[in-house]
C-alpha cells in the first residue's frame, strides 16, 4: 500500500519547484539566455521538481509490490501498465528524465535554448502528473 503521505509531500515539492520555474521564466529567450542566474535557478527547480516527480514513481512501484524499475523512465512505464498513467504521459515523463539527466550530468552543456524551449511542455507534463498522482492517491490529495 501506498504511504500516501510520502507521495503529498513529494508531490507538494514537485508543484512548489514548478512554480518557481514558471513564476520566474521571462518572456524571451534572449533574456534567459543573457542571466546566468536566472538560468542556475530555472535549472535547479526544474531538476528538482523533475527529482520529486521521478521519486514518486519509484515509491508507488516500490510500495504497491510492483517492481523495481531499471531506469527513471521504466518507473514512470510501471506507473502506466498498471493505470495510474496513460502511455502518452509516461512517455512524456520519460522525456522529463532524459531533461532532468542532461541538467545533473551536463550541466556546463546543457543546450539552453533546447532547455528554454522544453520548459513550457515539461511543466504541463508535470502539472498533469501531479493530477494523475493525486487522483491515485485519492481524496487525501490536495
Amino acid at each position: 500500500m501506498t504511504d500516501a503521505l510520502l507521495v503529498l509531500r513529494k508531490l507538494t515539492l514537485l508543484r512548489e519547484h514548478a512554480r518557481r520555474v514558471r513564476r520566474r521564466r521571462p518572456g524571451t529567450s534572449a533574456a534567459f539566455k543573457a542571466d546566468v542566474d536566472l538560468q542556475d535557478a530555472l535549472a535547479l527547480s526544474l531538476l528538482v521538481a523533475i527529482q520529486e516527480a521521478l521519486d514518486i514513481a519509484l515509491h508507488i512501484a516500490a510500495d504497491e509490490g510492483w517492481g523495481v524499475p531499471a531506469s527513471y523512465a521504466e518507473g514512470f512505464e510501471l506507473l502506466a501498465r498498471h493505470g495510474v498513467l496513460d502511455q502518452e504521459q509516461a512517455a512524456a515523463l520519460g522525456r522529463m528524465a532524459a531533461l532532468r539527466n542532461r541538467i545533473a550530468h551536463g550541466y556546463a552543456a546543457v543546450d539552453l535554448e533546447r532547455l528554454w524551449s522544453e520548459i513550457p511542455a515539461g511543466l504541463q507534463t508535470l502539472e498533469d502528473y501531479g493530477a494523475a498522482i493525486a487522483g491515485f492517491i485519492g481524496p487525501a490529495a490536495p
